[in-house]
């Protein structure tokens, strides 16, 4: 079973590397994994290219039996740990792409609901967020959507729009020339590598955009936002930034002048008419807490004012 969810985790995600990510492994894992089910079938099943992975003929083949097989055992486990739970109690799942926000947010919703095993998925994909959501994986998930690269919502969810436009901050080295500035322009940037995690859903796809219409052509590095704060601090690279972000020593956050980067912020549930008290619950608890680390951040505190955005407010 473990082999056959790598595969559908190859073919779902376009890349091994994503689906690494998405299966919580290292990709030399995955890889690895991956010649051995080749090596035991006897045959190739994606051809590697520089854009991902595609299933070969017998790929195909072999996806089209693994998938029915990988559903049922799916929907087993969860009818077993729903059963589970309406013996032993109640349980919240929810689920969320990184943000600060997410302790916060936990830590209100247990102090809510004390007699609730509340558990959390962090996932990099909104998409597979969403699908979880669908499928009864999760009763909730907040998500971040790319300005211009809109999320499957699958049919069946509902929405609460927590912030329809989040700036999207810039990360750069203290020593960078535009660090003694409030706000940067791209032009300021212009000139600097600039690190981008291809596997964030719209991610890759909003930077184009913006360099497109600034009519830049910077250098780009694809790699992981968990390591980039080091590059950041170490002068190698800048990277945008969620504006809540708390920089670490060699690197500041400044927002981006005119704002040409966002993303909006929202919570998806089940919808068709049920009960939405314990929607309610759970957004007025996400809101608080997002509000928590927004206010905690000075320039990202600086923008919400200037904006008369509702969430300085308080409303």
């Amino acid at each position: 079973m473990r082999h056959l969810r790598a595969l559908c985790a190859i073919a779902d995600t376009g890349s091994v590397r994503k689906a690494a990510r998405q299966l919580g492994m290292t990709q030399p894992s995955l890889t690895t994994q991956l010649r051995r089910i080749e090596n035991a079938l006897g045959g190739q099943l994606f051809i590697r290219e520089r854009s991902g992975s595609r299933p070969t003929p017998l790929g195909h083949t072999v996806l089209h039996r693994a998938r029915p097989i990988v559903a049922e055992m799916t929907a087993l486990v969860d009818e077993t740990r729903s059963a589970v739970v309406r013996e032993q109690g109640t349980r919240l799942r929810v689920g969320s792409t990184g943000s600060r926000a997410v302790a916060g947010w936990l830590r209100r919703l247990r102090a809510r609901l004390p007699e609730t095993d509340t558990t959390i998925r962090i996932d990099l994909s909104g998409n597979t967020l969403l699908q979880m959501v669908a499928a009864g994986q999760l009763d909730a998930a907040f998500v971040h959507e790319v300005e211009g690269s809109p999320l499957r919502v699958p049919d069946g969810l509902a929405e609460r729009e927590l912030l329809a436009r989040e700036p999207q901050f810039m990360a750069l080295a203290a020593t960078h020339p535009a660090a003694a500035l409030e706000a940067v322009t791209l032009a300021d940037l212009a000139g600097d590598q600039w690190m981008v995690d291809p596997s964030v859903d719209g991610e890759w796809a909003g930077l184009r955009r913006i360099f497109t219409a600034a009519g830049m052509n910077p250098r780009v590095v694809h790699g992981d936002y968990l390591a980039a704060g080091d590059l950041v601090a170490a002068g190698e690279v800048v990277t945008p930034c969620q504006p809540t972000t708390r920089p670490r020593p060699g690197m500041v956050v400044r927002p981006l002048r005119g704002d040409p980067l966002a993303v909006r912020l929202f919570l998806a549930y089940r919808g068709g008419g049920r009960d939405t008290e314990w929607v309610d619950a759970l957004f007025d608890d996400l809101r608080a807490a997002y509000m928590e680390v927004a206010w905690a951040s000075t320039a990202y505190r600086k923008w919400l004012v200037r904006h008369e955005s509702l969430l300085a407010v308080g409303s």
